[in-house]
């Protein structure tokens, strides 16, 4: 079994160790260092020294060149990354295919990204007062860079986070899920042979809550990056030290509409693969659909009908649609809401049982309390519920009540009755005949309320790990 050290260049001896184990049957994959506050202590120092030194820092022309190198040995070395991706996250094989592919191509877009987009022009004499003056802005990186991220999209996630830093020319520390970090340290270890100085991007596995704690609240960080459940994530921004900005980005309860015309044969797929994809386990998993009252249970059928055709199992097969939930507390727990919601009232059609430890069956519930929790919280489980509604303003009052915004999505053939659900749905994204896990990685995506704060996407995460600096000259000439 593989023992990797960590990754900080100078650091001391380490605090211990953990095993990364597969979440589908508990193998063994690897074994890690850990760090303590020490080593938070040791990984911010020379990070914060490599930029308060503007000497050191990267020019735009090697970061470029530095990516560029990633995307290549990422390319050469996919069919491994899948492979730790799947075996330590497990999402099934052709998902984590569809994964990697999007992390080598949001390397391209870091690239695409420092190379276009530079600073702008700042209107000036347009007043007396600005008369004879010119003005423009460039970028420049914000600071030291904390990234801590989840487990569910182990690679993606980091490019988000870590290039985006590396793009931005940030010093980067990062703290991986502890159940997922292995392809953290697979995409660190690919920047450091392309050429990035190791102090440039260090790894953090760490020992205890204490150190984690330490990283985050760190007087030198410039900038937090957090992806994760929203209790964490809104405390940990309520300890930063004062001037670091953050991004946050949490879950939701995804909703879906479907309107009395909806094109079912358009939408059975879209809800089937938006809701258990991943085993739902993904922040905007198609979670409530509401549906006209005409079709509910008929599409709930069709829905579960559907779902019973999926395989769960092993990630590693490639013909299998579902793999585990991370840990088997959250198998428990998915059975437990489930067997509330059904002793409540709803109709379970599907599913309902554990097939192991670590799987669950894909279920679907129709018409659950609105008050019970698969109904008003996060499953982050393969559970959809179908909810019958009188008319679409039901359906939006529904969908909006609930303290969390990410993204939501409408089934319609009425260009109008589309429009509708796109003004008056609390989404930061609707899609129209698409399901609500809908993305792509230069987009914006941000979670409103209690779901997060600030924009991800990767363009808007470089742009957030940078400042606008602006120069004014005053010139007789002008």
């Amino acid at each position: 079994m593989e023992r990797t050290a960590l990754l900080i260049p100078g650091a001391p001896a380490p605090a211990g160790t953990i095993t990364v184990t597969a979440p589908f049957d508990g193998a063994k994959l690897a074994e890690l260092d850990t760090g303590g506050v020490a080593h938070v202590e040791h990984a911010m120092q020379s990070a914060y020294a490599l930029y308060r030194d503007r000497r050191a820092w990267l020019p735009i022309y090697q970061r470029v060149a530095i990516l560029e190198r990633v995307a290549a040995l990422m390319t050469d070395r996919k069919d491994q990354l899948i492979h730790d991706a799947a075996a330590e996250g497990g999402k099934p094989w052709r998902d984590t295919v569809v994964e990697v592919d999007r992390a080598i191509d949001g390397v391209r877009i870091c690239i695409e990204t420092i190379r276009s987009e530079q600073g702008d022009v700042v209107p000036m004499g347009t007043t007396a007062a600005s008369a004879e003056r010119a003005a423009f802005t460039r970028r420049e990186p914000i600071g030291v860079v904390v990234a801590v991220s989840a487990f569910n999209h182990p690679l993606n996630l980091i490019v988000h986070q870590v290039a985006a830093a590396v793009a931005a020319g940030c010093p980067v520390v990062v703290k991986p899920a502890e159940d997922t970090p292995l392809s953290c340290i697979n995409f660190v270890r690919i920047l450091h042979e392309a050429g990035l100085p190791e102090a440039w991007c260090q790894v953090l596995i760490a020992d205890d809550r204490a150190a984690a704690e330490a990283l985050v609240t760190d007087a030198r960080v410039g900038f937090f990056s957090f992806i994760g459940s929203a209790r964490v994530g809104w405390m940990l921004r309520s300890k930063l030290a004062p001037g670091a900005r953050c991004a946050l980005e949490h879950g939701g309860v995804a909703p879906l509409l479907l309107a009395e015309d909806a094109d079912l044969k358009l939408a059975l797929p879209a809800v089937t693969k938006g809701g258990f994809y991943h085993s739902g386990q993904v922040c905007v998993s198609v979670q409530r659909v509401f549906a006209h009252r005409s079709i509910a249970e008929s599409f709930a059928t069709s829905l579960a009908a559907a779902a019973q055709q999926l395989k769960v199992g092993d990630p590693l097969d490639p013909e299998t649609d579902l793999g585990p939930l991370i840990r088997h507390a959250e198998t428990d727990r998915v059975q437990t809401w489930v067997s509330e919601a059904v002793s409540a009232g709803a109709t379970l059609l599907c599913g309902g049982k554990k097939i192991s430890d670590s799987c669950y069956e894909p279920t679907v519930l129709l018409n659950p309390p609105r008050d019970a929790k698969v109904s008003t919280q996060e499953v982050f489980g393969p559970v959809v519920c179908v909810y019958g509604c009188d008319n679409i303003d039901a359906a939006i009052e529904q969908a909006n009540s609930l303290p969390v915004s990410f993204q939501a999505a409408i089934f319609t053939r009425s260009l109008d009755t589309a429009m509708y659900a796109y003004a008056n749905l609390d989404a930061s994204a609707v899609m129209v005949n698409d399901h609500t896990a809908f993305r792509v990685d230069g987009m914006p995506f941000a979670g409103l309320r209690e779901s997060g704060l600030g924009v991800g996407g990767i363009p808007h995460t470089i742009a957030d790990m940078s400042v606008d600096k602006m120069l004014v000259i005053k010139s007789p000439a002008l």
